[in-house]
Formats: C-alpha cells, sequence, structure tokens
C-alpha cells in the first residue's frame, strides 16, 4: 500500500529543516542553507555556481564548486574555514544523498503550492528565505528533477538554479529553525511528563489470563472468514469497497472500522482480524475519495479554472462524504442482515462501535454527534503560518472549500468510538466534542506530527462528556499503529512520520487489540469479565522502554493547567513567547512528578523496613587545663 501522506513531506516548512536542527547549538547557516534553497528549484536556464549567504549586514559568497569538494572528500576547504564547525559528517551524508522524486505526487503538490490559499502562504514563507527565487520556476525544475537519473543529489538540484547566485536570508532560517527547535523540545518535554508511572503501580505488573478471568490478548478461537464487498452508492456516485471478517460465533456489537487520509480498509486489518477471532463481526470501510487510489488517479487538468483554488489533495466534500459513506454501508448491511443466508443476524448494526484512524477519528467523532461547524475554521486559516504547521492543519483547513459551513452528521447507530491519533481541531467550531454522548477511547500519541496531540487529541478529550478513556503511547508516532504488512514503507522517510521498527511497536499493537476488545465488550453481558483489561495497570504492563502506554479516564494531573490546553478553541500560531511558557510549565511538572516519586519510594520503604537505631556512645572528657586556667585567673582578679 502507498499513502497519499507522502506528499505532505512538501506542506511542512519544519520538515524542511532537520539538518538545521541537527547543527543546532553551533550555527545553523551551511545547514539550513542547503535545505532552505534545495527546495526552492529553479529552471536550469543559468547554473548556479554559489550561494549568498546574508546574516543583517553580514553578506559572504560560497562557491559550489568548494561545498561539493567538501561532500566527496569530506575535507573542508580554505574557503569555508570559517564553517569548519558546521561541515560535519551530517551535512556531507546529505548533500551527498540520493534523491527520487515520485512524479506524479509531486506534480499534485506543486500544484497546491501554486495554486492554494494555503501553498501561497507557504512560498510567502519560502520568498523570505531566499528572496531572489520565483514560484513560476517550480514547475519546469520539478518535471526536469523528475526526469533526472538515477544519482541526482541535493548539489545537483541546488546547480539546476537559475540564477548565477543563490540568496539566502540566514536570519529568517534561523529564526525559522529555533521555533522548529522549541516545538521538538516541548514533544520531548511532553513525554517526559507522561512517562511517569502513575500511583499506585509499579513497572514490574504481570498480566496473565488467569488474573483476568477472560484473555482479550490472545487469538480467539472462532474462525474468521473475510468477504470482500463493493457497495454502489449511485445517489452520490460512489463506489465503496468494504471487507467483512465475520465467523459461525458472531456475537455482540458489529465494528466499523475507517481508516485515515491516504490509507485503504488493510490499515487494521491485524485488529480486524482479532476482533472477528472472538465472535465480533468487523466491517471495515474503505473511502474512495481519500483512499491511496485516489490520488494516483488524480486528473491533470489545467489549473487556471475556478476548481484550482481548491484542494486536489484532499476534496472538501471528504469531510461529509466520508460520515455518509459509513451510514451509507450500515443501511446496506442491514438489509443483508435481514435477508443474506450466510450473513443473517450476524450484522448487529442496531450497536455500533466506530473505530477510526486519523481522518477516520474525525469520521467516528461526526458520526458520534460533533457536528461539523466551519464558522470558526475560516479566519483561523487566514492567519496560517508555515511554520511549525501540521499537516492536520492544512487537512482541516480544506474543508473551507465546502459549500456549508455546518453540517450535522450523526448517526445514532453508532453507540461507541474507538479514535486513534484524531483530525479534530477547529472542524467541531467551539462546541468541539462536548455533543459527544457515547463512550470514547481517544489514543494519541507523543511523537505524531501529522495530528499534534496538544491540539488534536488532549484538548478535544477534556471536552468530551461521557465516558472516556485516553491511552496514550509515549514515544509514538502516528503510523504506530498500523498494521506493519500494509504500511508503505517509504513512508518512514518522511520527516514527520518517523518509523518505528515492527519489533517496538508490536507489544502496542498487542495491547491494542485487547483493550479495544474489551472496550466493545463493555457493551455486552459480559462486560464485567472484561473490565480489568480497562486499568491503567495493564497498560503499564505492556509498556516498554521504548513505547511506555498509560491509560487513563481524566487528562494527567498538572496538564490541565498547562498553556497549551487552556488556550480557546480559536488557538493562533504558537511564538517563541508561548513556546517558553510551554516548556517552563512542563519542566516543572516533571520535576515536580521526580520529587513525588522519590516521596513515595522513601515512605514505601519505610513501611516495609522498619528504620533501626543505633546509640554511639562517646567518653566524658573533662576539660581540666582550661577549666584551671580560667579559675586562676579568677582568682587573681578577685583577691
Amino acid at each position: 500500500m502507498r499513502s497519499i501522506l507522502s506528499c505532505f513531506s512538501g506542506f511542512r516548512l519544519s520538515a524542511l529543516l532537520p539538518p538545521v536542527q541537527r547543527l543546532w547549538g553551533r550555527s545553523a547557516l551551511i545547514g539550513g542553507l542547503v535545505v532552505g534553497v534545495g527546495t526552492l528549484m529553479g529552471p536550469p536556464a543559468l547554473a548556479a555556481e554559489s550561494i549568498t549567504i546574508q546574516l543583517g549586514l553580514f553578506s559572504q559568497t560560497v562557491s559550489l564548486d568548494d561545498l561539493q569538494a567538501f561532500a566527496a572528500t569530506g575535507e573542508v576547504p580554505g574557503s569555508l574555514q570559517l564553517y569548519r564547525p558546521l561541515l560535519n559528517a551530517s551535512l556531507q551524508e546529505a548533500l551527498q544523498g540520493e534523491i527520487t522524486l515520485d512524479p506524479e505526487v509531486g506534480q499534485v503538490i506543486l500544484d497546491e503550492i501554486l495554486h492554494t490559499p494555503g501553498g501561497a502562504q507557504l512560498l510567502d514563507t519560502l520568498r523570505a528565505i531566499a528572496p531572489n527565487l520565483e514560484a513560476t520556476d517550480l514547475r519546469s525544475t520539478l518535471a526536469q528533477v523528475s526526469e533526472a537519473k538515477p544519482g541526482l543529489t541535493l548539489l545537483g538540484i541546488l546547480r539546476a538554479m537559475p540564477q548565477d547566485t543563490l540568496e539566502l536570508n540566514v536570519g529568517t532560517l534561523i529564526t525559522l529553525a529555533s521555533q522548529f527547535r522549541l516545538a521538538q523540545m516541548e514533544s520531548k518535554a511532553l513525554s517526559r511528563v507522561l512517562r511517569q508511572v502513575p500511583d499506585g503501580q509499579t513497572e514490574a505488573t504481570v498480566v496473565t489470563p488467569e488474573l483476568l478471568g477472560v484473555d482479550p490478548f490472545s487469538t480467539g478461537t472462532a474462525q474468521v472468514e473475510r468477504w470482500e464487498l463493493v457497495l454502489r452508492d449511485r445517489r452520490r456516485d460512489r463506489s465503496i469497497p468494504v471487507d467483512i471478517y465475520w465467523s459461525e460465533d458472531t456475537h455482540g456489537p458489529l465494528v466499523v472500522i475507517s481508516h485515515g487520509f491516504g490509507a485503504d480498509r488493510r490499515f487494521f486489518a491485524y485488529l480486524a482480524q482479532h476482533l472477528a477471532s472472538h465472535g465480533l463481526t468487523v466491517v471495515s470501510v474503505e473511502h474512495p475519495g481519500s483512499n491511496v487510489a485516489s490520488l494516483l488517479s488524480l486528473p491533470g487538468d489545467d489549473l487556471t479554472t475556478i476548481a484550482a483554488a481548491q484542494s486536489r489533495i484532499l476534496p472538501a466534500t471528504e469531510f461529509l462524504d466520508r460520515p455518509r459513506d459509513i451510514t451509507y454501508v450500515l443501511d446496506r448491511l442491514e438489509r443483508l442482515n435481514a435477508h443474506s443466508y450466510s450473513l443473517r443476524d450476524r450484522l448487529n448494526t442496531d450497536q455500533v462501535t466506530f473505530i477510526g484512524h486519523s481522518l477516520g477519528g474525525y469520521t467516528g467523532l461526526a458520526l458520534a454527534g460533533a457536528a461539523l461547524d466551519l464558522r470558526s475554521l475560516e479566519s483561523y486559516c487566514q492567519t496560517l503560518k508555515p511554520v511549525n504547521v501540521s499537516p492536520a492543519d492544512w487537512f482541516q483547513c480544506a474543508a473551507l472549500d465546502l459549500p456549508v459551513k455546518y453540517a450535522n452528521l450523526r448517526d445514532d447507530r453508532i453507540t461507541q468510538l474507538v479514535v486513534a491519533n484524531p483530525l479534530t481541531g477547529l472542524l467541531f467550531g467551539e462546541a468541539g466534542l462536548s455533543r459527544v454522548r457515547v463512550p470514547t477511547l481517544v489514543l494519541a500519541g507523543t511523537h505524531d506530527a501529522v495530528t499534534p496531540m496538544a491540539s488534536q487529541q488532549l484538548r478535544p478529550f477534556m471536552q468530551l462528556s461521557s465516558t472516556k478513556y485516553l491511552l496514550t503511547v509515549v514515544g509514538g508516532s502516528h503510523l504506530s499503529v498500523g498494521d506493519p504488512n500494509n504500511l508503505n514503507a517509504d513512508l518512514g522517510r518522511i520527516p514527520f512520520m518517523p518509523a518505528l521498527p515492527d519489533v517496538t511497536t508490536a507489544p502496542l499493537r498487542i495491547f491494542l487489540q485487547g483493550v479495544t476488545l474489551s472496550f466493545v465488550m463493555q457493551q455486552t453481558p459480559e462486560a464485567e469479565a472484561y473490565a480489568p483489561a480497562l486499568s491503567p495497570t495493564m497498560a503499564n504492563a505492556f509498556s516498554t522502554a521504548n513505547l511506555p502506554l498509560r491509560l487513563s479516564q481524566t487528562v494527567p494531573e498538572g496538564l490541565a493547567s498547562w498553556p497549551r490546553l487552556r488556550q480557546t478553541a480559536l488557538y493562533r500560531q504558537e511564538g517563541v513567547s508561548s513556546y517558553l511558557s510551554s516548556l517552563l510549565h512542563l519542566e516543572a511538572l516533571a520535576i515536580q512528578e521526580q520529587f513525588q516519586a522519590l516521596q513515595r519510594q522513601m515512605v514505601a520503604y519505610l513501611r516495609t523496613t522498619p528504620p533501626s537505631l543505633t546509640a554511639v556512645y562517646l567518653p566524658f572528657v573533662i576539660p581540666s587545663a582550661p577549666m584551671h586556667a580560667h579559675y586562676r585567673y579568677s582568682r587573681e582578679a578577685n583577691p
């Protein structure tokens, strides 16, 4: 499976700055120079020979030949001695690394940049970094780069620039890099706070089926069949592929799964198989307007039409069509439940647990009662700045192309929600998720740069008023819960979607299987038997050093007053001062947690090991000499 999410590597400016971040702490001139300019490609009408670095009144020209010599040998030429601290192995590797570009995906990205409002804002920021490059140079350069022979490097792209000398405003780049660095520091500080083991728990909890009474984490005994269907909605002209996982031992609620943007119905295949092995019927839906196939089939029309100003990557209509896909599928399943010989009475559409990832999370929340409300979103998107903007911000702003600003997409057949890394933002207006009345399990990853945890999960979680659980994956990324057999390996090379090895995420997937099954079974007479699997202790038992897991029904103590969560729904772009106050709050929480942990350890030790007291006896020595001298002095003074 390929994923459309890979195209957003060109949409997030902070994703252009990892080499700058690696060099931070010394300076950020050459590393940021190469990466920043490398994104602004121009046609090879003239061959660029040098780069002019501008920092305030300081200006210096660096030869590309000298950079080429450094990349080839690792030796620093005399003209680059000033930048010796920056010319390290990481930069040499970046200069030598080969670049591959999918021309189909690249063309779509370029169209978004050149012809949409969000892209115009990105171009303005890029022009501030490299003032003498024009946006009109991008298309022809992209075409030539996509046709280049294997072995194209970053230096090769730099030499294809249309100017003899490329100008770079390093002050602007350093400002952007510093905000990116602060965002990373904030993410790490949040991870330290969430990593703390809650009160009353230990790191060495052992889990066995005997302790639970049932074992929701192991594969069930039912023999699972998978049927593939395509449901045709003629009224909306949409063909919706679905996979149905079922067994002869079907019972309990119906489970419906919705994938994220650019994925397909197999994203949660392992989870569907596991639930079905325990007797649940699972229907995994593929949304034809926002799956991977939709990207590869995009038309290459001339974008001079009115539609050019609308996003082709994520059509705004998907924010309406996705929930309607689920409603249509449930309608068809009702008929199958009544008339199908094999599936009769196996599709409980009156009691549906919805599981969604990313944009699928939005889909579920909309179906559960959170009305789509774009009235607050327009002002936010108008002031959107590419610095530290996540793909989630670009996704939600695409919804503004809808002809309506409010839509109630609720389906009362949805009785329970499991949303992993959900996209929320300002799509639900100021009321947010307060209208969602069904039990909800939210999964969030601290290293999710696609749908950041604070704005997309923690703040919305606090708005939920029904029974709720928060599963925090410390160190988890946007794709950590995906089926490794159905994920595109190329996604791991996207800067804001770091890949985690399968062996690292395996305990997380096992726990997600068990906790999801136990959550679903809370709607059945077997609820009590499965309830222990929903305890914080059980999450801690499946934690590893690389991926600690925390399960709670509230936001961790102390974070409720975190500035990021106290902001109103109409939050604005964060500046350096905002990051500093946020960092100070998180660091103070981490220190407080460390002291409290030490205090708990001391109390536990004193309770189990009574203190022993040792009496030390010292000889009593009479200081006779000083006393004698003082006595003689006294007698002389008083005859």
